[in-house]
């Protein structure tokens, strides 16, 4: 393990990260109060301080532990969730898709401002490589989380977004496999499943979405 290495891969992750996670669990709280549940907001999670997010273990601890057991081939983290009392929504099977979609959405129009940002710098002849790599790592860093989000089993988001969309036989049944939920995704990631049948496909989607959208900007900047 390249000690130099390590140390450039966490500046030019770590601003990428920071705003990638915050932004994310920010959102969840800030459309649930819209939508009627005051929850995250009077617990002080509808904020950009990074700090009320940053889950010390699966934020920090496991992330860098991963780093250092696979040389960075596998990296898995987490933040605090953002509570919501459903309940409290004025329609809550409607209003918990919104509630849920808001986290992946925002990590997407992240990844759009990162791109943008790469675009703009290069299109003026800036060379610097760290600013370049930070742009790259932001884009990577918010498909990553978007894709994975997306997964259609609860507690992630996606999981709660099918809850929303299903009829309610079906979204109870769901429901009942969120205790065990994450050890069944962490699982599905170890064997390979999650990234090769979900978060490849997606993020290539990503990818070329982002490419559509930006190609007018690309166009007036050559």
């Amino acid at each position: 393990m390249n000690i130099d290495n390590l140390v450039q891969t966490v500046l030019i992750f770590a601003l990428p990260v920071l705003f990638a996670i915050t932004v994310h669990e920010a959102a969840h709280g800030y459309v649930a109060r819209y939508l009627g549940d005051n929850t995250a907001y009077m617990m002080g999670r509808v904020t950009l301080n990074p700090v009320k997010h940053i889950d010390p273990i699966g934020t920090i601890l496991m992330p860098l532990m991963l780093y250092f057991a696979t040389s960075g081939a596998f990296l898995f983290g987490y933040a605090k969730p953002v509570p919501v009392n459903f309940g409290q929504l004025r329609r809550p099977r409607r209003d918990m898709v919104w509630v849920a979609l808001a986290g992946p959405a925002s990590n997407f129009i992240q990844a759009i401002f990162w791109a943008v940002l790469f675009a703009l710098l290069t299109g003026s002849g800036v060379n610097e490589r760290f600013f370049l790599e930070m742009c790259k790592a932001g884009v990577l860093v918010n498909l990553v989380m978007w894709a994975f989000n997306l997964f259609p089993l609860p507690p992630l988001d996606g999981g709660r977004i099918l809850m929303g969309l299903l009829p309610w036989r079906q979204a109870q049944l769901l429901s009942r496999v969120e205790p065990w939920g994450f050890f069944i995704v962490l699982g599905l990631v170890l064997v390979g499943l999650v990234g090769t049948f979900w978060l490849r496909p997606l993020i290539r989607l990503g990818y070329d979405t982002l490419g559509l959208l930006l190609a007018p900007l690309n166009a007036l900047l050559r």
